[in-house]
């Protein structure tokens, strides 16, 4: 364990920014994405855990509930079904439980090609896409789902009657709720980007009108439904996370400003002599220096005296 210990302190002091070869960065690689692999069996075996003995099913069938009726269950269409789609929502489930391993392993892996001020910035952008993620799939789950199924079950209902199957159901839940938890993390996004230099605010401010047409676009294709009630509900959340996304960049370009402007002060010579003000009229307490591009007069060129007596 000494030598262990002695070899990766001498590493680190030879090679402080932890460069490696190149074979080595893929083996480093390949640890990462067996580590990763094993977040992702464990999370599936949580998963599944979760969906047998917490009635995950049964969550997701309640926005579905709420409008049908409590005694409603969707049909099986095979025999099969209800056993493979608990297995497709235990594999969505166990996504969403290894992504912080997942994005643990992706910063061990790029972090050292980053500077340390991008490091304390970037780290608690990973805390704050988790928190939007999750504020995301509740306003999914508790706002969004009950005005689009609300809406599918009265268009059309003097036509045909709503008899939903398990695949399709549950495909349409969880693809609203992912689709809206990954549009929360735009902030993120932008962040990250803002810190890395790519985007500045002017740029984001330059694209606002854009920013609301593609948010418009978007509510439509993510809850097809009314266009009046669900597309509002989707638009406002969508163009309020742009504007937070412009004002976490403007605090990034603030902070690297006055981190130039500090970097800019302290690399200038001290001896620059300040130019005069018209304010400035000396110090009367003592006389006038010389100014320093007037030559001193030579001894030997003074004038000659007379020493006759």
């Amino acid at each position: 364990m000494k030598r262990l210990r002695d070899g990766l302190l001498a590493r680190v002091r030879d090679n402080p920014k932890a460069e490696m070869p190149f074979l080595d960065h893929l083996e480093e690689l390949r640890w990462r994405i067996l580590w990763s692999l094993l977040a992702l069996i464990l999370g599936f075996a949580a998963g599944f855990f979760l969906v047998i003995y917490f009635d995950a099913m049964g969550i997701l069938l309640a926005p579905g509930r709420g409008v049908l009726g409590e005694d409603w269950l969707p049909q099986a269409l095979a025999p099969n079904e209800n056993f493979f789609f608990a297995l497709k929502v235990a594999i969505v489930i166990s996504i969403v439980l290894a992504s912080p391993t997942l994005a643990y392993q992706a910063w061990q892996f790029l972090s050292p090609a980053l500077e340390k001020r991008e490091k304390r910035a970037i780290v608690p952008s990973l805390y704050l896409g988790l928190v939007l993620f999750v504020a995301g799939v509740a306003m999914a789950y508790f706002i969004v789902l009950p005005f689009y199924l609300g809406f599918m079950v009265e268009f059309g209902s003097d036509y045909m009657t709503q008899d939903w199957t398990a695949n399709h159901y549950f495909s349409e839940v969880i693809k609203l709720l992912l689709a809206i938890g990954i549009i929360f993390e735009l902030p993120v996004v932008i962040l990250v980007l803002s810190v890395l230099g790519i985007v500045t605010p002017r740029f984001l401010r330059a694209k606002r009108r854009h920013a609301i047409v593609a948010s418009t676009i978007l509510a439509a294709l993510i809850s097809p439904g009314d266009a009046i009630t669900i597309t509002i509900f989707m638009v406002a959340p969508i163009f309020l996370l742009y504007e937070f996304s412009i004002f976490l960049s403007v605090l990034v370009w603030r902070k690297r400003d006055a981190r130039d402007a500090e970097a800019d002060a302290t690399t200038a010579p001290e001896d620059t002599v300040a130019a005069p003000t018209p304010y400035d009229h000396g110090d009367p307490a003592r006389p006038e220096t010389a100014d320093p591009a007037t030559p001193e007069p030579d001894a030997s060129e003074s004038p000659d005296t007379d020493t006759e007596e």
